[in-house]
């Protein structure tokens, strides 16, 4: 009895193991198609053709996922890596013509003037292309003289490229002009996010494209050129990313009463636009500001009338500075009295840091020190006497 028994439990353990490899092989097969088209429209793109190899199942998913199309840039340059998963421009004809569409992005940054212009001109009067959610296009430029000798010639996107207007949710433009007939005017309806990056625009036609956006939450502006002031109203947009090396252009927000981060992301160079805010009541997230005052009110993050007052809203606040600047710190945290969490990010000394400013008057401590700041952080710390110094002064106007 014990030698017909003893087989059995191996083998009711094995067909139990059995199950559960099965199980496990078969897990895929058992999602929705649904759902792994959308898996698909989230691959690259060769990698999302690829998928129509692995069955019979897969082979019409490819064309019924929305397109994910990624063109590489041709001639990218010495030193860029090429996209292996991004297809070349030649075989786009043959991917929209296979595509019936729709398209949930499209990604090309090599645009040229001449046959490539007019061929981009053709993929997005396509059937595949026509209801875009996401669209990153610009030329592309090799070094700041070949900007400005684009930028002089005035050279706008294809025609067509706002077709999806309607339907578009991410919009990344770079490295062209944006005319005033470029602009729809049906509006985006439904696009969060908007980015402009080397581009030339008037004021007025910028003014414009913000009011047919009806949905923005995000706005990125890096190099923006063609206008000396850029006025922003809203009422959706959440937050503003902010960049001007040139140090001549002037971002006035004039009303914005959602926006809760204003960012301003720093280069190598220390000419910065200028950013002045008139009416933004939910602004929590600010910086990061440089805090020589005297720089900081002519060309980098608030003007002197959006300081003169202390801003209440701001809790999160991020300073860039080499650890010289003890009392612009100092000075600059007074005017924000309910501040909760500060960055100081140490940079390289510059002479300009010895510039010297207002110092700092003990008799009126700092409110935020004293009361909300609960978190300081310091990022590139390499403790020098100055960079202590300021370390010291903070904790000691806390214990005060």
């Amino acid at each position: 009895m014990e030698a017909a028994v003893a087989p059995a439990a191996p083998a009711a353990k094995t067909a139990r193991r059995g199950d559960c490899h099965e199980s496990a092989a078969d897990f895929i097969s058992r999602v929705p198609d649904a759902v792994l088209c959308t898996i698909i429209s989230l691959l690259p793109t060769k990698d999302g053709g690829r998928t129509q190899v692995f069955s019979r199942r897969w082979r019409p998913l490819w064309s019924a996922a929305p397109l994910n199309l990624e063109v590489r840039t041709p001639y990218p340059g010495p030193g860029v890596p090429v996209r292996t998963s991004s297809v070349s421009p030649d075989v786009v004809p043959k991917v929209i013509s296979q595509h019936p569409g729709p398209a949930r992005r499209f990604c090309f940054h090599g645009l040229r003037p001449g046959d490539l212009h007019d061929q981009a001109e053709s993929w997005f009067r396509s059937r595949a292309l026509a209801n875009l959610e996401v669209l990153e296009v610009g030329y592309k430029v090799h070094g700041e003289k070949y900007l400005q000798e684009l930028i002089l010639a005035r050279i706008s996107l294809p025609p067509s490229a706002f077709r999806s207007a309607p339907t578009l949710l991410v919009a990344k433009i770079g490295y062209c002009d944006l005319p005033r007939e470029m602009v729809p005017s049906m509006g985006f309806d439904l696009l969060e996010l908007l980015s402009l990056i080397s581009v030339s625009i008037s004021a007025d036609v910028f003014r414009g494209l913000l009011s047919a956006c009806r949905a923005l939450k995000s706005l990125h502006l890096t190099e923006v050129r063609g206008a000396r002031c850029l006025q922003v109203r809203s009422p959706t947009l959440r937050s503003i990313c902010f960049r001007d090396t040139t140090g001549k252009v002037e971002l006035v927000i004039e009303d914005a009463p959602h926006l809760v981060r204003l960012l301003m992301p720093f280069g190598g160079r220390d000419d910065c636009g200028t950013i002045r805010v008139i009416c933004a009541p939910k602004l929590e997230v600010l910086g990061p500001l440089l805090p020589v005052v005297s720089k900081l009110l002519v060309s980098q993050g608030i003007s002197s009338a959006g300081l003169a007052n202390s801003v209440h809203t701001v809790k999160i606040l991020s300073l860039r500075c080499s650890g010289y600047e003890l009392d612009g710190v100092l000075n600059i945290l007074r005017r924000f009295p309910c501040l909760e969490k500060l960055y100081v990010i140490f940079h390289k000394h510059k002479e300009m840091d010895k510039k010297i400013e207002p110092q700092y008057d003990r008799l009126h401590p700092i409110e935020c020190l004293q009361t909300h700041l609960k978190t300081v952080v310091f990022e590139t710390f390499l403790g020098h006497d100055k960079q202590l110094e300021l370390c010291f002064e903070c904790k000691s106007a806390k214990q005060n």
